[in-house]
């Protein structure tokens, strides 16, 4: 039985949720459930954070001041656990995700739930990265 994410042939992935260490404390957060729903189709993991410059690990990182897409239009910030303002890495990286999407047609993504590049918004936070492919009419689901 196919289910409806399944129609989409290639899907970005948040690249911790397939075992790969690159959460901010270097370590991975696979998913059984995320590897299920990826069976069959064509896909690309992606860390934003990555993508965007910051080291693995690095400090934990919060929203503040308002959600990705207040981020995304320099109203609100990306702030580490040291104080520092990380927004534009994390627009960056954002911005290089999008890239991969296009240059892949992909047009869903299943992302990382709570995280503030990847959350799309089920537990509370929409990071800048879930913001912006969704405002690029990419389909986003948190994990």
């Amino acid at each position: 039985m196919r289910t409806d994410h399944q129609q989409h042939t290639t899907c970005l992935v948040s690249a911790c949720l397939v075992g790969l260490c690159t959460r901010y404390d270097g370590q991975s957060k696979a998913s059984a459930e995320c590897r299920r729903l990826l069976r069959g189709l064509d896909w690309i993991p992606v860390c934003p954070e990555q993508l965007g410059g910051l080291p693995t690990p690095r400090p934990a990182a919060e929203l503040v001041g308002g959600d990705g897409t207040a981020v995304l239009d320099d109203r609100a910030r990306v702030v580490d656990r040291l104080g520092r303002d990380v927004s534009h890495a994390f627009i960056l990286g954002a911005r290089q995700v999008l890239l991969i999407a296009r240059a892949r047609n992909a047009s869903l993504a299943l992302l990382k739930a709570k995280s503030p590049s990847c959350g799309c918004g089920g537990h509370g936070v929409l990071g800048v990265t879930a913001a912006l492919l969704r405002k690029e009419g990419i389909t986003c689901r948190e994990i």
